[in-house]
């Protein structure tokens, strides 16, 4: 699959399988490089500064902000997430695809930044398989999942505005759906 250098921003509902599928396609496609994000947010178990995102203080991160240092930034459940811009810039000139696990505000503001950009949001078959799925990946108490799914009406209506939607109720079927539509041409 190999294209010229374009960015994809994957956007999903909290536990609908965005990170699982961008995993998937990274492991098939060495040439496809992620855009690790910066968060003010604690590590989860396992998860690692500079590879699964950059770790920064709520002091540091708002310093970069006033520094222009991202593409986009957003404050979801409390916490700062951002992109940076220098991470994107550098795998560009390197002639990567830079994947984007995102969420669906920070996935426009890339569409706005790259117009060429394309967004797919990622759909869970239905409210019981996502409810399931934060509570089988045990990082979240019952208020921060209740906290999640209210925020799904605003996530789908805003996933609209994207360029494709994969529902996500066999991953294997939903990677070979999204790289049929990169091969495409988007």
């Amino acid at each position: 699959m190999s294209r010229p250098a374009r960015l994809i921003a994957f956007s999903a509902p909290s536990g609908a399988g965005k990170s699982t599928i961008c995993r998937k396609l990274l492991e098939r496609h060495p040439e496809f490089q992620l855009s690790v994000s910066a968060t003010t947010r604690s590590p989860r178990p396992a998860e690692r500064d500079g590879v699964d995102y950059f770790f920064l203080s709520a002091a540091e991160f708002a310093n970069r902000v006033d520094a222009g240092d991202f593409l986009e930034h957003e404050e979801v459940h409390g916490n700062r997430y951002g992109t940076l811009r220098e991470t994107v810039e550098r795998f560009l000139a390197e002639g990567k695809t830079v994947l984007f696990d995102i969420d669906v505000n920070g996935a426009l503001a890339i569409k706005a930044a790259f117009p060429e950009s394309l967004l797919i949001f990622i759909m869970p078959p239905d409210m019981e398989a996502l409810r399931a799925r934060l509570k089988d990946r045990g990082s979240d108490d019952d208020a921060e999942i209740a906290k999640r799914l209210r925020r799904l009406p605003m996530e789908v209506e805003k996933g609209r505005a994207f360029d494709h939607t994969v529902v996500n109720d066999d991953l294997m079927r939903a990677v070979r759906e999204i790289e049929t539509i990169i091969e495409a041409g988007g």
